[in-house]
């Protein structure tokens, strides 16, 4: 089938995706000459008004089940309908990976847009964290909305910059004014300096920036502490060199290392703590199945584990 443009709403109940959706629906850019289907997975307090719908052409569906989602059932409803657009609005208490497994292959993710009540936004991140953390780490947009007089900005912004450096972050206030997040969030490092040094505490944003920016460090010299994993696979010369990082919690821990050329390796096992320096080449190799930071190492020291061994962004 032809590639067909998702555009998906998340967030927690009552936290203004109906009203966007309403909106987005009444605008003739977003529906004229499309058949636009929308996917609701939950209901809310609001409902859509289609009298005011910019085009009849506008079709709806309930998923009450995320075990109801599956790349064939998408394709039936499509298919029902003759759409040409898809628009989800996705219960914020499911995870966001169940919906991009079920998703059928033509659909491509226009946009992602979250939204959060300000008033109960810290008390979910507080006691629901990993739902909060799937959200924010896919959104494109997050949109805060209810902002009072009283509220800083910038709670919301720490939380999300702890886990994304690329979504838009927009703050609108109860008295409808809208502003967008302008505040300076500078790197614990200097990306500039002639060896970038990462201390024990921001090893996690320093191998999340890499990731998003890895232009920016392509011929950087680094240096930072790690744990060894040393592999036959990886060939002579070549070791892994990492900190497990959680994000959220300890179910999301994983080893975020990066490839290590260096013509000693094999003096290296596996949970060794080191302190490495070397310049990064932004490179292919096998492990990252395409390009991806390669250490070409200067120096490979003995050192003991940092006083916090696991990485965390708080």
């Amino acid at each position: 089938m032809q590639d067909t443009p998702v555009y998906l709403v998340t967030g927690f109940l009552e936290a203004g995706k109906t009203k966007f959706i309403q909106e987005t629906l009444q605008d003739p850019r977003f529906c004229e000459g499309e058949r636009v289907l929308v996917i609701a997975c939950e209901e809310g307090e609001e409902e859509l008004d289609p009298s005011l719908f910019a085009t009849p052409d506008v079709f709806f569906e309930v998923i009450e089940d995320s075990d109801d989602m599956s790349p064939e059932a998408f394709i039936k409803l499509q298919k029902k309908y003759n759409a040409t657009k898809i628009l989800i609005e996705y219960n914020g208490m499911w995870q966001l990976s169940d919906l991009f497994e079920a998703a059928p292959e033509h659909w491509i993710i226009g946009q992602n847009i979250l939204f959060f009540d300000s008033a109960t936004f810290l008390a979910y991140n507080a006691n629901m964290r990993s739902l909060v953390v799937d959200k924010i780490q896919n959104a494109d947009m997050i949109i805060f909305n209810r902002i009072t007089p009283v509220m800083d900005p910038m709670d919301f912004h720490k939380v999300v910059r702890g886990l994304s450096r690329q979504a838009a972050i927009i703050y609108e206030k109860i008295t409808g004014e809208v502003a967008y997040d302008e505040i300076e969030d500078p790197l614990p490092f200097d990306k500039e300096a002639d060896v970038i040094v990462i201390e024990d505490r921001d090893y996690a944003l320093f191998y999340r920036d890499l990731c998003e920016c890895m232009p920016d460090y392509d011929g950087k010299t680094v240096r930072f502490k790690a744990l060894v994993a040393n592999e036959s696979s990886l060939g002579t010369g070549t070791m892994l060199v990492g900190r497990h990082v959680m994000t959220c919690c300890a179910d999301d821990i994983q080893y975020t290392p990066m490839v290590c050329k260096w013509q000693k390796s094999d003096a290296w096992k596996s949970y060794d703590w080191v302190e490495v320096e070397g310049r990064i080449e932004i490179k292919h190799h096998k492990m990252y199945e395409g390009q991806g930071p390669v250490l070409m190492a200067k120096k490979v020291i003995s050192a003991k584990a940092p006083e916090t061994p696991l990485a965390t962004f708080y």
